[in-house]
């Protein structure tokens, strides 16, 4: 069965440098071809069930959730995904990976991203840790690079 897409256009792309990068991964569902890459600083939103109450602002995604941001080079899975525009806050829960092209990834039970404080937090499920794997950039370390003359 083929899962409703909404992209949600309102999502503050400043705000979001860091879940969405954080937020890619190179899962079986292939690439993206030409008529499914959104515009850009669009969040594309595949799942199961999306509903949207205008009365609380929150934007609610559940089953099998994918968040694409294609500019960031970056995907997250979830089973439920939730946006509230009020707050500024993302909240992925359920089953959480988060991966950015570059290979940086994250596996938690539930992230919550505050757009306002460009902060994330991430909370294991009971008994289990959070995952985190970041690739460092030696290239640019402060003991390799030279000042500018």
């Amino acid at each position: 069965m083929i899962s409703r897409v909404a992209a949600i256009k309102p999502l503050r792309r400043r705000n979001l440098a860091f879940l969405l990068p954080v937020l890619a991964a190179a899962f079986a569902w292939g690439p993206l071809n030409a008529e499914q890459i959104p515009e850009a600083g669009l969040i594309t939103i595949e799942s199961d069930q999306q509903s949207a109450d205008n009365s609380t602002g929150v934007i609610t995604a559940s089953g099998n959730v994918r968040l694409i941001h294609v500019d960031r080079g970056v995907v997250a899975t979830s089973r439920q995904a939730q946006y509230f525009t009020k707050e500024e806050r993302i909240v992925l829960s359920g089953d959480v990976d988060v991966v950015q092209d570059d290979g940086n990834r994250m596996q938690a039970e539930r992230l919550i991203y505050l757009l306002d404080e460009e902060r994330a937090v991430a909370t294991p499920a009971e008994g289990r840790q959070v995952f985190s794997q970041w690739r460092l950039d030696l290239n640019n370390s402060p003991e390799t690079s030279t000042p500018d003359s």
